[in-house]
């Protein structure tokens, strides 16, 4: 699905527009002209739905290079182990999420209490997956002709990174799991889900003014993205937690 001209959607589950696997998170394409990055992998169980989808879209799956995770939870990471033996991509994370993609371990990404709570199937397994390089806080991460910025934005997930693309004027953000539509959080019962760091986090996105609001699930943004960054903003000012999503 062509959102713009440097940005495509090839990859949505069932809290997004079924494009692919129920269980895949956004995985959005970077059009860096002579080369592509991904950002997220979906959880893994139809990387297949992924690259079909981008073949759809006009697009050469031989000039996908490069993929960057937001976080290491299973539906955002879940694919990087396929696509990456598929595509022979460079997979990019921060130092944490690293560690956790490398090592496959299931209680670090809360995969297990995942499972327990029926939210991935009982014979779901993350599979592990190299990392080739490592970002962090506002790094820069260059694919093609454009240039990537890495934003620590932990409080959903510990490690997470939003990506920022700045480009003819507009700028835009890969929020991961951060923050979404209308301003709501996903706070979960896991160990790394910290309501503060969520706060900071989207006081960060904040500070950005952005044009293009690209989170990993729900709707998008194309222009008003701030719109969205605001809403959350409102109930922190009043040092309340934004709205849970639902």
């Amino acid at each position: 699905m062509k959102i713009n001209e440097r940005i495509y959607l090839v990859g949505s589950g069932q809290m997004g527009f079924d494009l692919t696997d129920a269980y895949d998170c956004h995985v959005f394409l970077i059009d860096g002209g002579n080369e592509y990055a991904l950002i997220d992998a979906g959880a893994g169980l139809a990387p297949d739905l992924i690259i079909d989808r981008i073949v759809e879209d006009g697009l050469d799956p031989a000039r996908v290079r490069h993929l960057l995770l937001t976080h290491a939870h299973a539906d955002h990471a879940g694919g990087a182990a396929a696509l990456r033996q598929e595509l022979d991509v460079t997979v990019v994370a921060s130092s944490e999420a690293a560690q956790m993609v490398r090592d496959g371990d299931e209680t670090a990404i809360s995969l297990d209490a995942a499972r327990r709570a029926g939210a991935y199937p009982e014979d779901y397994r993350f599979a592990s997956c190299p990392v080739d390089t490592e970002l962090a806080d506002n790094g820069a991460y260059q694919v093609g002709d454009v240039t990537l910025t890495s934003i620590a934005t932990p409080g959903h997930a510990s490690g997470q990174l939003s990506y920022v693309l700045r480009e003819s004027g507009r700028v835009s953000v890969f929020s991961g799991d951060t923050v979404f539509a209308g301003g709501r959080i996903l706070l979960q019962d896991t160990w790394d889900c910290s309501v503060p760091e969520s706060c900071r986090s989207i006081e960060r996105l904040h500070a950005l003014d952005i044009d293009g609001f690209y989170p990993g699930h729900l709707a998008f943004s194309v222009q008003r993205g701030r719109n969205h960054i605001a809403r959350a903003m409102e109930n922190i000012r009043q040092l309340l937690p934004p709205q849970q999503m639902t």
